[in-house]
């Protein structure tokens, strides 16, 4: 099912609770068109406000009439306006939704403090269109439930930023199991805390393992049966890899084949691999090894398991991303390091990342990569100033600290070799992926063996026949002096 959006090109909004905060509320998202969002209606639990209406909207029905209210009014968006709802609720509140395709978001409960009249500029997370030039796209569709309910699912990489949102998003869509797998303890804690309120780390479906061990990759696909994988474990930071490549190699591709191989052996219906813009003819290790990890899966097409990837930009507000480290440096008062004043990305939020992998799963029919429509590149430059503006800081200063080995000034979405195919969705573009080389398997086992001896320049030397697009960039720093700039996401 496509997005339903109105001719304002606004996200149809459900707002829970008919109370001053509500009506403030539904009042200021519908006066600020940048918030991306229209209110249609109301929910409340008080039956005597029921059929009522306020500034023009009718209360539709109470919390229990939630799934009928949202598939009869087309909703995309609930926005809980009681800022005094326990936390436990909201999370029940959001999982409902969630099932239907729909996302939550939530007044923070600290402003029920507050004596004054709650409005729209309180919610901070919804600011996304000011700072990449374009609204939010809420991506995934009712469809995508389909695609997991009932099902067992593994997502790899289950404590990390993507990996965490993928279990949220996947839970709520009624899985028999989900499995969720991380090499750090802590990590997965951390997401099994998020996602039941308590986080003893004692069940079969919380699993400790190495996507680089492939004994133990195929004991797991043995025991669990998945037939659904969400591959979202990775290296992923550029800098860390033009440093350590034999490390890449190991995570991004070998640990990549291993849970190919593990999935066609155990019958897994659908594999989808978390990839990036930077394997677009890559200039960084990072990128290299992605489109490896890419060609991995073609090279593993033709099994009854479909394989697929979705490459992403770099992702707003996961862990260790752009935001963040500006955030500090804003906060105290430091120049704000970026590596060159025209350096410029593809941006999009977690949700977007997320919604673009669910719907990939639901899509895919057979080897293909999937993109999404992420409008024009940013320049950091200009991101960082918006995001200052939304913290009221009127006086930036940048510390330009030179293009980074294996960097480019501007990502790209698709190779030089491949071609932009639509989708059902109006959104997400797919491309086939391009042969591999020839002996791409023999030249995969003297990749695997240069990175297990930490051979860096046999690597590199395989890297380069194997991705022929792979054009190292050798940035105006040397690696050993460029520790200042932001780190990668995606």
């Amino acid at each position: 099912m496509l997005l339903r959006q109105d001719e304002k090109n606004l996200l149809r909004t459900i707002v829970v609770g008919a109370g001053e905060a509500g009506l403030a509320l539904a009042r200021d998202l519908h006066r600020v068109s940048s918030f991306g969002l229209e209110p249609v209606g109301f929910l409340d639990d008080d039956e005597s406000k029921r059929g009522r209406r306020f500034g023009g909207r009718r209360v539709l029905g109470t919390l229990a009439d939630l799934e009928a209210v949202l598939e009869s009014n087309r909703v995309d968006v609930v926005v809980v306006a009681i800022p005094s709802m326990p936390t436990h609720e909201v999370k029940q509140l959001g999982l409902r939704a969630a099932a239907q395709g729909v996302t939550v978001l939530h007044l923070p409960p600290f402003l029920s403090a507050l004596q004054r009249q709650i409005a729209g500029t309180d919610m901070r997370a919804l600011q996304v269109g000011p700072l990449i030039g374009r609204p939010e796209m809420h991506v995934v569709s009712r469809g995508a439930a389909e695609a997991i309910a009932g099902k067992r699912v593994l997502v790899t990489g289950a404590g990390g930023s993507i990996g965490s949102e993928l279990c949220r998003q996947v839970y709520g869509f009624g899985p028999a199991e989900l499995i969720m797998l991380d090499h750090d303890e802590s990590n997965l804690h951390r997401t099994q805390l998020d996602l039941w309120g308590e986080a003893l780390l004692d069940t079969e479906s919380t699993v400790v393992a190495d996507i680089r061990d492939g004994e133990r990759i195929h004991q797991l696909f043995r025991d669990h049966r998945p037939q659904i994988v969400f591959h979202a474990a990775a290296l992923k930071h550029l800098p860390v890899l033009e440093r350590h490549p034999c490390e890449g190699v190991k995570s991004n591709v070998r640990g990549t084949e291993n849970l190919v191989e593990a999935a066609i052996a155990y019958d897994v219906e659908r594999f989808v691999l978390i990839s990036t813009d930077k394997a677009a003819n890559p200039a960084s290790v990072l990128g290299a090894t992605k489109r490896l990890a890419e060609l991995v899966l073609e090279a593993h097409h033709g099994s009854d398991t479909v394989l697929t990837a979705v490459r992403f930009g770099n992702v707003l507000g996961s862990r260790g991303s752009l935001l963040h480290v500006v955030r500090d440096q804003l906060a105290s008062g430091a120049d704000v390091t970026v590596t060159h004043p025209d350096v410029n990305r593809f941006f999009m939020t977690i949700e977007e990342a997320v919604g673009l992998v669910l719907e990939a799963a639901r899509m895919a029919d057979g080897s293909s990569t999937y993109v999404l429509d992420m409008g024009e590149p940013v320049r950091i430059v200009d991101l960082v100033r918006n995001f200052a503006n939304l913290l009221n800081i009127r006086d930036v200063k940048f510390r330009y600290t030179g293009l980074r080995p294996g960097e480019k000034l501007t990502e790209e979405l698709f190779g030089c070799e491949e071609e932009a195919l639509p989708t059902d969705h109006p959104r997400i573009s797919m491309t086939k992926p391009p042969h591999a080389v020839a002996g791409f398997r023999a030249g995969l086992r003297e990749l695997y063996d240069a990175a297990s001896h930490n051979r860096p320049d046999e690597v590199f030397r395989h890297l380069r026949r194997l991705v022929p697009e792979y054009t190292p960039a050798p940035g105006l720093v040397s690696a050993v002096t460029a520790c200042a700039p932001y780190p990668d996401d995606f």
